[in-house]
């Protein structure tokens, strides 16, 4: 199931009306009350989320459910007017795991969603890794430095496990973006920047595993 919370009825329409002919299970709310009532009877696969709503924006309602244990690792898409770099990074700071500006094609929303939802399903055939103090178990969505839990975003969760899948490896930014994210961002590469940035501060000491390759990209090795 997928939820959509967005007050424009139109786009609200046209978006669960694709969703459902592309045969994915959608309901649309226009109203965040609306939503947080819908949350407590049942948790949706994935929460497409406006930023500019009556009552609470999308900042703060995606700010509470990454509060929550229940909802913390529950992918978020931000789908919003607002497309400014600080709005963007904003979004993907406080744990959005995708972001996409209006106007936007339905096919292309279609495709990312499907991707997102495929990467969740994908992380329960992985292996687990060990670095140092840092444990990651892919199919528990498990993250733990020197045994303490960590929680993560699902795209910083991705981040890190493909990293340690390439240990050694310098990644750069376009190979990372191609593969997390399942596009281009036509240049924004800060976008993987501010995963980095976010990831190493959540891992903590761990965090420093992380290396950066000047003019190149990242890569991930224990260090000395």
């Amino acid at each position: 199931m997928i939820y959509y919370l967005e007050d424009d009825d139109s786009i609200r329409e046209l978006v669960i009306y694709t969703l459902r002919h592309s045969n994915l299970e959608a309901k649309g709310f226009s109203h965040p009350q609306d939503f947080w009532k819908a949350m407590e009877e049942k948790k949706p696969s994935l929460i497409l989320l406006d930023i500019m709503l009556p009552g609470e924006d999308g900042l703060q309602i995606l700010k509470r459910l990454r509060a929550d244990y229940q909802t913390q690792k529950l992918p978020v898409m931000m789908i919003t007017a607002k497309t400014t770099e600080y709005d963007k990074v904003s979004g993907l700071d406080m744990g959005a795991d995708d972001y996409m500006a209006k106007p936007f094609g339905m096919m292309e929303l279609v495709a990312r969603v499907r991707a997102l939802l495929r990467r969740v399903d994908d992380h329960t055939d992985q292996k687990s890794y060990a670095l140092g103090c840092l444990e990651v178990c892919p199919a528990r969505h498990e993250v733990k430095v020197e045994g303490e839990d960590i929680t993560l975003t699902y795209k910083e969760f991705e981040l890190l496990c493909m990293l340690l899948k390439h240990q050694g490896m310098v990644l750069n930014r376009d190979q990372i973006l191609s593969q997390i994210w399942g596009y281009e961002f036509d240049g924004e590469s800060r976008t993987v920047d501010v995963h980095i940035r976010t990831l190493r501060h959540k891992l903590g000491k761990a965090g420093d595993y992380i290396e950066t390759v000047r003019g190149v990209g990242y890569k991930i090795g224990e260090k000395a």
